[in-house]
């Protein structure tokens, strides 16, 4: 099985048209058990939508989130969900 993050050659922002695609994209690299992948995904599809967008509808400045939201970072928690929330979705949990 090939790792989303040994893709090259593409951008996936410009792959991502519907919140359909961000769902699958994103489940996909949850799948991955990689907390720093998550937050290049989400990273990712922020660049998607509009990172400038996105700091609009949190409390996290511009600068912040590009710094939150690049490969190998570790965001908090809080700074997931927020952009989580901003992108019209929820984090919820279901059994194993």
């Amino acid at each position: 099985m090939v790792k989303l993050s040994e893709l090259s050659n593409f951008d996936m922002a410009d792959e991502l048209k519907t919140k359909e695609d961000i769902l699958i994209y994103l489940n996909a690299v949850i799948e991955e058990n990689d907390p720093s992948e998550l937050a290049h995904a989400l990273g990712v599809i922020a660049r998607s939508e509009g990172m400038s967008e996105i700091s609009k509808n949190t409390t996290i400045q511009r600068p912040a989130l590009y710094k939150a939201l690049r490969k190998g970072a570790s965001p908090r928690f809080d700074t997931v969900n927020q952009v989580v929330n901003a992108l019209g979705f929820k984090i919820t949990l279901s059994p194993v």
